[in-house]
């Protein structure tokens, strides 16, 4: 049969029940609007918690880590079988927490293709001396334009300048939990103390807020070489070694690797970040989870309404029939009826995510928390809209494929000797 002709009897079937189309058209919308919208929103948000811990990990650590022996004297004590041997207490090898023949490392790692970019690090414990009172910190020695560059160092100072660490000797920038603690203020000298006793004044340039309340109240930056002055150690001291990765999904292998060659400690982010990853998984298979029963119920819906014009349309289809439409030409029309209906619900939810997506993100987002973050995150995937607009195809496809098929079996005989 005549295609056109096929589209013709389709739209005049949809216009006769112009009302249950719009309804069934609607219900697709919504799911797929709903779906857009939430599912934007949803990947915004995580994409805003990991960030905030993700983007200052990097994706592969090498350091030493304080464990103890791995020959134990136990081991290579005399063996005596007339008596047992019990050893208790067993403290740690003493082992150094520097990286040794670190730039011999260094140059390496910036060789490797698959090493985006290195940052040395220093960690270490320290006092900030109040009064008589005296508040445990972690100074974070870091190369200031390496650590901007490749972990977002500057995004989450919130006043000063991380470049004044390089530019001012003996300065330091301070988490805005303990600057709050010690009521301190831009420009303000601190006594910073080692556990060795040595004393230090650093003058502070900037305050940092990474958006964890315990971050910010025990973690400090100060440039590289001032962090050696301060715990009277040379130029070539390292304690970390901090990798970004072209493919941060090869971070665990490598990191293996780079441990057995080095003959260091290695973490990859994934096992650093474990939880946030979990989080973020849970978070966007319940988004989906969602955003698909709305469209499966908008499923049903139209399964109904084409039900229903079925029967209500017994005497129209058996005059098809009887005037030489076919059982599929009959399928074919209800499948247009069906489609045309996923597609102007489909197209309509794409329109009304995008803007329910753009309206949630201009909605005023304020928390002393993350004062970087001015209104709620949304995130704009293309991924999202492809999704939801086939879903929603595939799912009036699904949802009118029984009543078609039920129409197309209706025999015109036993319809028109009722009538």
């Amino acid at each position: 049969m005549n295609f056109k002709v096929l589209i013709d009897i389709a739209r005049s079937l949809l216009l006769a029940r112009f009302k249950q189309t719009l309804v069934a058209a609607i219900g697709v919308m919504f799911g797929i609007t709903m779906f857009i919208g939430l599912l934007s929103f949803m990947s915004g948000l995580n994409e805003l918690l990991d960030g905030m811990v993700m983007n200052r990990t990097p994706h592969i650590k090498l350091y030493n880590e304080i464990k103890p022996s791995r020959l134990q004297p136990v081991e290579i004590a005399e063996k005596n079988n007339k008596q047992y041997e019990l050893i208790h207490s067993i403290k740690p090898n003493g082992g150094r927490l520097e990286l040794h023949n670190n730039s011999a490392i260094m140059n390496y790692l910036e060789r490797d293709p698959r090493v985006i970019g290195i940052a040395p690090k220093i960690t270490t414990q320290v006092f900030f001396t109040i009064g008589s009172i005296e508040l445990a910190n972690v100074i974070n020695g870091i190369d200031v334009i390496q650590e901007s560059l490749l972990f977002n160092f500057s995004d989450y100072i919130v006043e000063g300048n991380y470049k004044d660490l390089n530019k001012i000797p003996n300065s330091i920038i301070i988490g805005k939990g303990a600057a709050d603690k010690m009521l301190v203020k831009l420009g303000d000298v601190i006594q910073v103390s080692t556990p060795q006793g040595a004393s230090t004044p650093l003058k502070i340039v900037g305050f940092f807020q990474s958006g964890i309340q315990e971050i910010d109240k025990v973690q400090s930056y100060v440039a590289l070489n001032t962090t050696q002055k301060i715990i009277g150690k040379t130029e070539s001291y390292i304690t970390d070694i901090q990798l970004k990765l072209l493919d941060i999904d090869q971070a665990p292998g490598i990191a293996i690797e780079y441990a057995k060659l080095f003959d260091v400690d290695a973490e990859d982010i994934q096992t650093a970040n474990s939880q946030f990853e979990t989080g973020s998984s849970i978070r966007t298979l319940i988004s989906y989870s969602v955003g698909i029963t709305l469209l499966i119920v908008a499923g049903f819906g139209i399964y109904n309404i084409l039900n229903m014009m079925i029967y209500e349309k017994m005497d129209t289809i058996a005059i098809l029939k009887a005037t030489g439409f076919s059982g599929s030409d009959v399928k074919s029309i209800f499948m247009l009826v069906a489609l045309t209906i996923g597609v102007l619900g489909s197209l309509s939810g794409l329109i009304l995510g995008f803007l329910l997506s753009a309206a949630i993100d201009m909605i005023p987002f304020n928390t002393a928390a993350l004062p970087t973050i001015e209104t709620y995150p949304v995130d704009y995937n293309p991924l999202f809209y492809i999704i939801g607009f086939s879903f929603g195809i595939i799912t009036t496809y699904l949802a009118g494929s029984l009543p078609a098929q039920k129409a197309s079996k209706i025999d015109p005989v036993l319809i028109i000797r009722g009538k």
